[in-house]
């Protein structure tokens, strides 16, 4: 079963955090969006170190779950913008995610 949603969290509602943590519980992945990076007009406006996957050892290569690691220790000790614009300056200077992926082995 495949579902993709949205949810606003940021209301002041107790009953929508409730609702929220109800779900957040049964799902796989979690892709978390950044006010701070959207006002300032850097897409895509995704909060790197929140945003995730949880069972991303059944989804990589060896190789490619040890580069996930590398990347998001880096990402970790960066400022959300910096982690952002770097992962977007590696990707351009990257032709494949394989490039990439071999480049943080």
């Amino acid at each position: 079963l495949t579902i993709i949603a949205t949810v606003l969290v940021d209301t002041g509602s107790r009953m929508d955090q409730l609702i929220f943590e109800e779900f957040k519980g049964t799902g796989n992945s979690e892709l978390v969006l950044s006010r701070e990076l959207a006002e300032r007009r850097v897409f895509p406006a995704i909060d790197l170190v929140a945003s995730g996957t949880r069972k991303e050892e059944l989804l990589y290569s060896a190789e490619g779950l040890a580069a996930s690691r590398v990347l998001r220790q880096r990402i970790a000790r960066m400022a959300p913008l910096a982690a952002m614009t770097g992962l977007v300056d590696d990707l351009r200077r990257h032709r494949t995610n394989a490039d990439l992926v071999r480049a943080l082995a």
